[in-house]
């Protein structure tokens, strides 16, 4: 095995572009074709019309997401979903590069050891194909593994912000890496021959990456900054490992540091710019250092952190759940034991390199942990995956080295190396193929689309859920259907920067409750400036909470003489925080079920409409799978089956009872177990049977 020379850097780019070709290839086909739930419609609009997302604003993803939707080729929303692809892509061969950076750095290492004790090497140890398999399986092992991972294949054909992420995360660590094999190559070349100040010396022309890989995280902060700030104790192990003390009292640092807080600034600069254009999304308009400080920050989510035992011991449990099923089937995790053994391996080969991954991981459970939220939890844990991901591949040269070492036949470590490769991707692509394949998920358009057809002309929704609200600014603002229509999130009525939105898209609701309007959003924006204030002082609570009531019930009243108001089912769930309207909706009016909504009707007569056909592709019927814990299954499933349920009771209460069986027909084949719809359709029939 010849450990010392570097293997071709011309075969490590092979693998690196096979992993590219292989990774941009799954993704493009399993893209999805419009727009998709969750944060995906806001981010679209906002990337559209260069505006600011909401916390920290994303500005680095919102410009090179604004480049991808100028390509002419399919709607807006398929070409902000290929950048994720071809972010991803690149992230998975930049993962290659990194581990091949870790296999050449460890056969300088043992090739150092093995000159201190004077070890004699075998002729089968000579052979060049071995040292290059030591190289390039683990390399292409890990690189197949992370494109096949579920997380990153998942946020790979979506509109989201993680692929980048990712890709600028391995950006650096294979800076880095390539940085200190440098210094680790020149101790070995010249280390018994120069002295300590030569050697100082000469590791220092090898910065010129490590103030690359700073300026990259500088830049990398302007995307999804929490996970990236999350590996700089990793990567200051490393440092520490690799130049120890001195480096921390040096001028190197102080370089490193001002590059990175100067890219900062730059991207981050961004915020004010696109503020003052007035952006059709223009989350917190963050304009003054405070406003951008605190979009940054994103203190509007400083409530989800929590870090009581309780809370943490939850989501170590749900942790444990996605990793297990996030390199292949839960009952098969052969990456995970792969990774295991990588770890150990590390442990006793190349201490740096295990401190490295295991800092990572400690960083990134610390944080992620005490941060409590549903949706797209799983891509706080991208780096620890990606830690495992590397370590997986450490854990095939592991494999390689055992079958070195038993002095099998002269193929015999080509053979191992293949079929750990092959069957770790294999088991991955398998496992996750059904739930990321979205070449048919067409659920957040059909779910806006049976939306628009229950709304009358110029008609008013008021909706709690985001799943609504994000793909309908998409629908209205980037395809411009449907602009008659109302949609206005009750949630998004407590942030000021919302009216702005509302009065460039309906400036008629604004013109005809500006009274009450204005009179809440004054009251809003003395609470931004200083909610500390709000919480100790109950007399402006009780102000702020009466002035928002009262703007309701002004927009719903004013809005309902020109056409019907909408309401979404989740505003019926009384709270502390909307219960007082909830109670004020319920006293008023009737709700009558139409589609997926609630028709608010001034009086307690039938309300006939038409039955719609409602849209469910991929919803119930096979084609596309979703975990238990996916928002699909959590949020919208439950929407269509019970908003069908409300419509057949309403039907059969006023003895449309051949109607209200269908609507129970319709709940069931979404969903057949529900008892609610068994029930009301048994009891439909049989009122059927005895007329």
């Amino acid at each position: 095995m010849n450990t010392g020379p570097n293997p071709s850097s011309r075969a490590e780019l092979l693998c690196a572009g096979t992993v590219f070709l292989a990774a941009l290839l799954l993704y493009s086909w399993t893209l999805a074709p419009t727009v998709t739930l969750t944060d995906s419609g806001e981010l679209i609009v906002v990337a559209y019309g260069l505006g600011v997302a909401h916390p920290p604003g994303v500005p680095l993803w919102a410009l090179l997401a604004h480049l991808a939707s100028l390509v002419p080729l399919g709607n807006v929303a398929v070409r902000i979903n290929f950048s994720s692809a071809l972010f991803a892509a690149v992230a998975s061969a930049m993962l290659t590069l990194v581990v091949a950076e870790l296999m050449i750095t460890a056969s300088y290492l043992a090739a150092s050891k093995r000159r201190k004790k004077g070890a004699q090497r075998s002729k089968k140890a000579e052979d060049l194909g071995v040292g290059r398999l030591f190289v390039l399986a683990p390399a292409l092992g890990a690189g197949l593994l992370m494109t096949f991972s579920r997380t990153l294949w998942s946020y790979a054909t979506i509109t989201e912000v993680y692929a980048l992420n990712t890709l600028l995360i391995l950006v650096i660590f294979f800076l880095m890496l390539r940085w200190r094999r440098g210094i680790v190559a020149d101790r070995r070349r010249m280390g018994m021959t120069m002295d300590a100040g030569q050697i100082t010396s000469a590791t220092t022309i090898h910065d010129t990456l490590l103030y690359a890989a700073a300026l990259t995280f500088g830049v990398a902060l302007g995307v999804h900054h929490v996970t990236v700030a999350l590996i700089l104790p990793a990567l200051g192990v490393m440092v520490y490992r690799t130049e120890g003390l001195r480096f921390f009292t040096s001028r190197r640092l102080i370089y490193a540091a001002l590059i990175s807080i100067g890219a900062l600034a730059t991207v981050y600069a961004y915020l004010p710019l696109a503020a003052s254009h007035s952006p059709v999304i223009n989350w917190g308009n963050p304009r003054s250092l405070q406003e951008i400080w605190w979009h940054i920050t994103g203190r509007q989510y400083q409530v989800f952190l929590s870090f009581t035992p309780k809370i943490m011991g939850e989501q170590f449990v749900e942790f444990c759940r996605m990793v297990l099923r996030e390199f292949g089937f839960s009952w098969l995790p052969l990456p995970l034991a792969l990774a295991f053994a990588g770890f150990a391996s590390a442990f006793r080969r190349d201490r740096t390199t295990f401190w490295l991954l295991l800092f990572i991981v400690i960083a990134d459970l610390a944080y992620a942990l005490s941060y409590e939220i549903a949706e797209d939890k799983d891509a706080y844990y991208l780096p620890t995956f990606i830690s495992i991901a590397i370590a997986a591949g450490l854990g095939i040269r592991w494999l390689i080295q055992l079958a070195v070492s038993k002095s099998m036949p002269i193929g015999r470590p080509s053979w191992v190396a293949a079929i750990a490769v092959l069957l770790t991707s294999a088991t991955a692509l398998t496992a996750n193929w059904p739930f990321n394949n979205r070449r048919h998920y067409f659920i957040a358009h059909d779910y806006v689309q049976n939306l628009f057809s229950t709304i009358e002309p110029n008609g008013l929704l008021l909706t709690l859920d985001w799943q609504i609200a994000s793909p309908m600014f998409y629908a209205q603002e980037v395809e411009q259907r449907r602009r008659d229509a109302k949609i206005v999130d009750i949630n998004l009525l407590r942030r000021s920067w919302y009216f702005d939105y509302l009065r460039h898209a309906y400036p008629g609701l604004i013109e005809r409750s500006r009274e009450k309007i204005d009179v809440f959003v004054e009251n809003l924006k003395e609470w931004e400036r200083d909610p500390g204030a709000f919480a100790k002082n109950q007399t402006l609570t009780q102000k702020i909470s009466v002035a928002f009531e009262e703007m309701i019930q002004s927009i719903v009243t004013n809005e309902n003489r020109l056409a019907p108001v909408y309401i979404t089912r989740d505003l019926l769930f009384a709270d502390t925080v909307n219960g007082e309207l909830t109670r004020w909706l319920t006293q008023n009016y009737q709700l009558v079920p139409q589609g997926l909504v609630f028709n608010l009707a001034g009086d307690q007569s039938f309300h006939d409409s038409p039955d719609l056909r409602l849209q469910t592709r991929g919803l119930a019927d096979g084609t596309l799978r979703f975990e238990k814990d996916d928002v699909v299954n959590l949020k919208v499933l439950p929407v269509y089956t019970s908003m069908l349920i409300n419509r057949g009771r309403y039907l059969a209460l006023f003895n449309q009872h051949e109607r209200a069986s269908a609507a129970f027909s319709q709940a069931l084949a979404l969903d057949p177990g529900l008892a609610p719809a068994q029930q009301g359709l048994a009891e439909s029939t049989a009122k059927l049977r005895n007329r």
